[in-house]
């Protein structure tokens, strides 16, 4: 039977298993708990398998998911059930499996709708969990040794991997080693294989330690999950910088966490903020100095086009970086500053 089951990205590391149809009666589901589910209702969506390929998915198709939630403004809102369930969607296409709350309403087609059928269990007849949040390491700001750019948007698909993706390449260019971390967001390899393609001599995120999504993770959660990537990073290839990048916008809970915490913002060297249109470029940077945070460049969607980056010089006086400014080795001088004024820094440290 598993021969006929498409395995999920977010499944990758589940080898043998055993299928238990009972528990679907009276358990309860965790986030990363592994469960295979048969296809009601494809509306010609896909599942990238755990080889990174993105396999199409049709009615009764049998596939292997995690359960997640999952936070993204463009597409679907879903959590993990607080209660044994028959009936949910995919909520993300590299593998994670929820109860929808809400979408997108330019969205064309409802996610697939799916069946559970029973949970992977393994020898000891328990469900098998992705997560290994025990093998993480304790944050600690001076094990970080790499310079950290940190990029941020002021919403979903505002450009912050493609940013990220070419300050790695222009990096790349200037003879620097680089790595790309993509610490929050819902598991698909697609932006980091870009960022790789581009210019990166390195890329992970936090699906290396088994979580299908970061939404509703703890706080020290998030900083141990950033520590122990970082220290991946620097025991693969010691890059000089490394460029992070956090899901969504500002604004999105784990985003907003991260970027108030005075001790993370610490270990950044400099911020790069992306933005979709002009009119969030203000806005976002006005948030961001009110956090003392302060982005040495602007990029993202909005320049593309001409006009909305002349819109937005008219009224600030951070610097706008094309992408071919970023591919520019002459354009890195910029990430001489840091992400706080000093000054905040101490006194937000004082206040702490």
């Amino acid at each position: 039977m598993s021969t006929k089951i498409k395995k999920s990205f977010a499944c990758a590391a589940v080898q043998d298993f055993n299928l238990n149809k009972k528990f679907t009666k009276n358990y309860a589901p965790k986030a990363g708990d592994v469960a295979i589910f048969r296809v009601l209702e494809a509306n010609g969506s896909y599942v990238t398998d755990s080889q990174g390929i993105n396999r199409n998915i049709f009615d009764d198709d049998l596939v292997m998911l995690t359960f997640g939630n999952r936070y993204a403004t463009n597409q679907v809102e879903g959590y993990v059930p607080n209660a044994p369930v028959k009936e949910c969607h995919l909520l993300g296409r590299g593998g994670v499996a929820g109860v929808l709350k809400s979408a997108n309403a330019t969205m064309k087609t409802e996610p697939p709708v799916l069946e559970l059928v029973g949970y992977a269990v393994n020898e000891s007849g328990q469900v098998i969990n992705t997560i290994r949040s025990h093998e993480l390491t304790d944050f600690s700001p001076a094990m970080i040794r790499s310079k950290v750019i940190l990029s941020v948007g002021s919403s979903m698909d505002s450009g912050k991997t493609t940013t990220a993706a070419y300050l790695c390449g222009g990096l790349s260019k200037a003879g620097y080693t680089t790595a790309y971390i993509k610490l929050t967001g819902t598991a698909f390899p697609k932006d980091a294989r870009f960022v790789q393609d581009r210019g990166a001599d390195f890329i992970t995120d936090f699906t290396h330690f088994g979580y299908p999504s970061t939404f509703l993770c703890e706080h020290n959660e998030l900083l141990n999950l950033y520590q122990s990537l970082i220290n991946i990073a620097q025991e693969a290839v010691s890059p000089d910088y490394i460029l992070v990048e956090i899901a969504d916008g500002i604004l999105q809970r784990e985003t907003a966490m991260l970027l108030r915490d005075c001790l993370f913002m610490s270990t950044v060297h400099g911020v790069i903020l992306s933005c979709g249109d002009s009119l969030g470029v203000p806005a976002a940077l006005q948030i961001l100095e009110s956090l003392h945070i302060y982005p040495f460049a602007i990029s993202g969607l909005f320049t593309a086009s001409e006009l909305l980056i002349e819109e937005a010089q008219h009224i600030i006086s951070t610097p706008v970086l094309r992408l071919n400014d970023l591919l520019n080795a002459n354009s890195i001088h910029y990430m001489n500053v840091s992400g706080y004024k000093a000054s905040d820094l101490l006194l937000m440290q004082e206040r702490a």
